[in-house]
């Protein structure tokens, strides 16, 4: 047979990397990357300084060499310049606080044929029928992502026209504190679901925000959202809903938006040919398992919805943050 493989070289390399991934895991998990700032040490210093047992805790370490996140020498082991600038703790850039929601979405995968073979959603997320204390901790853990997508959109947008914004599915309420906490102009209303909107409430006295952050109860799919705002913020939202049902979201958000003002739309925003980029494609895993109509929509869909919803200068951003893209459209002027 022509061009018959010699060996299942591709099916092995993703075998190692799903292997390096759940090490990676583990190591955020731990925290072994903080006590390495200072510089080498060995398995057993490192075990000293998070509280394990260097035994099993080795094993690890090896892996997270022939991983690219440590490095060895003499059985010492060093961060590599990633790791010591992304995993370790007070770093202005750390990740490692991530692995909440990393633990969670790859939990997830793991249902994927089972979701498909049963036609239903094996780790659904269900926010009607959720514990509070279930819901609270996945928005906690959600957060921290959210908060970096708001810094990011400040150094993408100016917002220093804006006085009045919406943050959509707001969840915990990052996007609204962190612009609001940037733009002190700003009076932003967080909106989310009645079952969201008591932990919302939650994390804005905690972070001292009430006076430039209001919470409101409200569901998008059924009209359009009470208020008039100069900028909607949609985070990691559209994607939640059916095709139609982002259609719908995007027409409701759009009415409340003043003539002029802009909406951004940060997500997994799949290329027309739905392959790229590969983090919104690998997002589909996902969204097969934990919801029983979300996905990756295209860009074309997007720029479809915002056309039909009244919106111009309709834009996909240079801006990427783990994955996400973004869609910025304004409003059209009367």
């Amino acid at each position: 047979m022509e061009n018959q493989p010699s060996s299942p070289r591709r099916i092995n390399q993703l075998r190692s990397e799903a292997d390096a991934a759940f090490a990676m895991l583990a190591g955020m998990q731990l925290d072994v990357f903080t006590p390495l700032k200072a510089g080498p040490r060995d398995a057993e210093q490192i075990a000293d300084a998070i509280g394990v047992s260097p035994a099993r805790l080795r094993l690890l370490l090896y892996c997270l060499v022939a991983a690219g996140l440590l490095t060895e020498e003499n059985g010492r082991f060093s961060n590599t310049p990633e790791a010591n600038q992304f995993l370790v703790k007070e770093s202005p850039s750390y990740l490692g606080n991530r692995h909440g929601n990393l633990a969670t979405r790859w939990a997830a995968s793991l249902k994927t044929a089972e979701s498909i073979r049963t036609g239903m959603a094996q780790a659904k997320i269900d926010f009607s029928n959720s514990p509070q204390s279930e819901l609270e901790k996945f928005l906690r853990n959600i957060n921290a992502t959210t908060v970096a997508a708001g810094r990011a959109l400040l150094e993408y947008y100016d917002f220093s026209s804006v006085q009045t914004l919406a943050d959509v599915g707001s969840g915990g309420g990052g996007l609204a504190l962190t612009i609001t906490k940037a733009c002190p102009q700003i009076k932003a209303t967080a909106i989310d679901l009645p079952q969201v909107v008591p932990i919302t409430e939650k994390i804005v006295k905690e972070e001292g925000a009430a006076e430039r952050v209001q919470v409101l109860a409200a569901n998008v799919l059924s009209g359009p959202l009470p208020g008039s705002y100069d900028a909607a913020v949609l985070r990691a939202f559209l994607q939640v809903f059916s095709a139609a049902e982002a259609r719908q979201a995007v027409k409701n958000v759009g009415t409340a938006l003043n003539p002029g003002g802009r909406i951004f739309i940060i997500g997994q925003i799949l290329d027309d040919s739905r392959i790229f980029p590969l983090e919104a494609v690998g997002f589909n895993l996902a969204f097969i398992n934990m919801l029983e109509a979300g996905e990756s929509h295209t860009e074309g869909e997007h720029r479809e919805w915002l056309s039909e919803a009244g919106f111009i200068d309709i834009e996909r951003a240079n801006f990427w943050l783990e994955g996400s893209g973004l869609m910025t459209a304004r409003k059209r002027p009367q």
